[in-house]
């Protein structure tokens, strides 16, 4: 794979950057950089690429991301319509690991703090009361100055640090490919499946965007991202199924259809096989989450 190295800069009197954008295409393309990455979607919504993990993200979800791994928010096509352009929200804070010097992770009270930082080398999900909580403290962090800045990502790291249920998303077994490739086409991979996911997609139109064969394809994908194309496809088929599914807005059957899938029961077996529940258990379990008090 080839994902951009993005260079991210903080202001002269910072040691670490915090933000909020308010567009949709910020960085929104495959990329790396050294810097960990903690990300709030307060408004918007799409397609979450993390390692080989691939997901629908939501308003509200929250990610940490580690130092050079690969990642990448496709948001929907809602927010870059020209009328009625839907609103984002997104509180992003780029830190290095060592940004407070060498020796203080190898403190021993900072033991909880240098764990959650390995862990986020493949990326983590925060959910529940941490995310909340963390929501709060980057809200704060846009408008900190001095070394309140620093205590309020302290304290965000030890809540994440203390949290049992954070979800790790990529595999243990990716291992990113930084080597540069003027004919690895990935991204472009990754945009024209996102555009045509509904429809039927040739190996060789595939082919061609690689400027691949047909027969070396499906081995060229899987050595950049470790999984097959078919798989990939699924679960981006699988993926907007889940967004169809928790809007609620659609009968099942319209929704198999509507995610790309050409007959229920390919629907409702490839669903549970890469969720582990089916269809309309997957929308209770979201809507019992939603209603329930943290």
């Amino acid at each position: 794979m080839k994902p951009q190295l993005l260079k991210v800069s903080a202001g002269p009197a910072q040691s670490f950057s915090v933000r909020q954008d308010l567009i949709p295409c910020i960085n929104n393309r495959w990329h790396y950089h050294p810097e960990i990455e903690l990300i709030h979607f307060k408004k918007g919504s799409g397609t979450q690429f993390v390692g080989d993990n691939i997901r629908q993200f939501n308003a509200g979800d929250m990610v940490m991301i580690g130092a050079y791994l690969p990642h990448y928010w496709r948001f929907d096509d809602v927010y870059f319509s020209k009328e009625d352009t839907a609103p984002v929200d997104i509180r992003v804070a780029h830190f290095c690991e060592n940004f407070w010097g060498n020796g203080f992770l190898q403190l021993p009270e900072n033991k909880m703090i240098k764990m959650v930082l390995e862990k986020a080398r493949r990326g983590i999900q925060i959910t529940g009361r941490a995310k909340k909580a963390i929501a709060g403290i980057m809200e704060d962090l846009l408008s900190a100055e001095g070394s309140k800045r620093i205590i309020l990502l302290m304290e965000a790291l030890n809540i994440i640090a203390g949290y049992d249920h954070a979800d790790i998303l990529s595999s243990i077994g990716f291992s990113p490919n930084m080597e540069k490739s003027r004919n690895d086409c990935i991204n472009v991979i990754y945009e024209y499946s996102l555009a045509n996911f509904k429809n039927k997609i040739h190996m060789d139109e595939l082919a061609d965007l690689a400027g691949i064969s047909p027969n070396s394809f499906c081995r060229y994908f899987k050595s950049r991202t470790r999984k097959t194309y078919s798989k990939f496809l699924l679960e981006i088929r699988v993926g907007h199924a889940c967004k169809l599914l928790i809007e609620n807005k659609l009968p099942l059957k319209q929704l198999c259809y509507e995610s790309g899938f050409n007959n229920f029961t390919n629907f409702h077996k490839y669903f549970k096989q890469i969720t582990g529940k089916s269809p309309l258990n997957y929308q209770r379990e979201f809507i019992q989450t939603k209603t329930s008090s943290w």
